[in-house]
């Protein structure tokens, strides 16, 4: 079986990436995936340096892709996405609470996942749930803004993922941890940066 060696960043700029960066601290890695936001000169540089796909689901704070979108990455946002035998469905947005673009009310969430459901039972489920907010009770806020979605729990308890990765909560406000479990399925908070191993059946 072979193991993909993941980047997952979010939410803050690594200054040991940006500021003090070096191509050696990419060696090995085989995917880099943004939980939003990240600014898109950000994701733009590690695309220059990197052979791999760089994949992003948008933020909350993410309006400015709109008009400046990360060049040579892919937005994974609303897909079901595929490398090398890993599936990723890509979920990016926070729960609604101003006006703005990528923020979602719990019945909008829903309806996203209802348009990608057929996609999602062809190919058997995912190995990976990559959003933007945590799931419901699972390392989110009390404040509306960093309220999870209910619709993140039934998917880790309908296909159980290798890995569900979120970002949003800032590992600094202490509410969040960098790596917890639910069921079968393992939770990281991709603040900042973080590398995961996950293997995949061979293709």
């Amino acid at each position: 079986m072979k193991v993909l060696k993941i980047l997952v960043i979010s939410d803050e700029e690594s200054v040991s990436l940006w500021d003090y960066f070096d191509k050696s601290k990419l060696e090995g890695i085989d995917l880099i995936i943004s939980c939003g936001d990240l600014a898109p000169q950000y994701l733009s540089f590690l695309a220059t340096f990197f052979s791999g796909p760089v994949l992003y689901v948008h933020g909350n704070h993410d309006e400015c892709y709109l008009h400046t979108p990360p060049e040579g990455c892919i937005c994974i946002d609303d897909q079901l996405y595929e490398y090398q035998g890993l599936r990723i469905l890509g979920l990016g947005g926070s729960m609604r609470y101003r006006s703005g673009e990528f923020q979602y009310t719990q019945n909008q969430m829903k309806l996203r996942v209802l348009k990608l459901w057929l996609k999602i039972k062809r190919r058997k489920g995912f190995d990976l749930l990559v959003t933007h907010s945590p799931a419901k009770g699972l390392g989110d806020g009390d404040d509306l803004p960093h309220t999870g979605f209910d619709v993140f729990n039934y998917l880790l308890d309908k296909f159980s993922p290798r890995f569900f990765i979120h970002g949003h909560m800032h590992l600094n406000y202490g509410r969040s941890k960098r790596l917890s479990q639910y069921k079968k399925t393992i939770i990281v908070n991709a603040f900042d940066k973080f590398v995961i191993e996950c293997p995949v059946k061979k293709v």
